[in-house]
């Protein structure tokens, strides 16, 4: 086994493996149909290793016997230029891409979770539980906070949200996110989930649109 203690953290950096950052709790209708409460506090922030993505197109393959398996549509954040310590008027120049993805989680897990007071990585970072659609360059004529997006199954919308109605915008957190940790180019930040989230079921088509991104599909195995 070799010894990696003396290393600098720069010889970690070029092997960088992206991470995925996830918000939770920044959209109030969602709070509001959870039956939680906005808290005034800082974001929530959760992550999930790689092998939670799954390309459009794969089927999504869920866990047994964990109760009930939540879909969660989110605008998808790529950083391009890393950093530490961004201020919310730059954080534009750092982002390479966007997209739409899926925050998938096991909700009664969660719940579990939730009253016990431990983290929710048991509930949120398991295998395939962030599909990622297409990333498109951040063009000068996109407005960050006013992205629409929307989420069918089986042709039937079931979710639409609107970057405008997010607590806490794109720029901040980028902002804030890089208070904590340095971002590195190729990480991912899911940004939360506006309201209508429920259950997926064998055999569901979902589809991601918006109409400045790349749509896209798959279909739970």
């Amino acid at each position: 086994m070799s010894d990696t203690r003396n290393r600098p953290a720069d010889a970690f950096a070029a092997r960088h493996t992206p991470r995925i950052f996830c918000i939770g709790r920044n959209y109030a209708k969602h709070i509001e149909e959870l039956g939680n409460t906005l808290s005034g506090r800082e974001s929530v922030v959760f992550m999930k290793p790689v092998s939670c993505l799954v390309a459009p197109g794969e089927a999504i393959t869920l866990p047994d016997d964990v109760g009930a398996i939540h879909y969660e549509t989110e605008l998808v954040v790529e950083i391009g230029t890393g950093g530490r310590d961004i201020a919310p008027e730059a954080a534009r120049e750092h982002i390479s891409g966007i997209g739409l993805g899926l925050d998938l989680t096991l909700r009664d897990v969660q719940t579990d979770l939730k009253n016990t007071g431990e983290p929710w990585e048991k509930a949120k970072a398991f295998d395939h539980s962030a599909p990622l659609g297409p990333l498109v360059s951040l063009s000068d004529d996109i407005d960050l906070a006013d992205l629409h997006f929307e989420l069918a199954i089986d042709g039937q919308t079931r979710q639409h949200g609107h970057t405008a109605h997010m607590l806490v915008g794109v720029a901040d957190l980028i902002a804030m996110l890089s208070a904590h940790w340095q971002l590195l180019p190729g990480d991912l930040i899911f940004t939360g989930t506006p309201e209508g989230v429920g259950p997926l079921q064998p055999g569901m088509r979902l589809s991601l649109s918006a109409d400045r991104l790349a749509d896209a599909e798959w279909t739970v195995a």
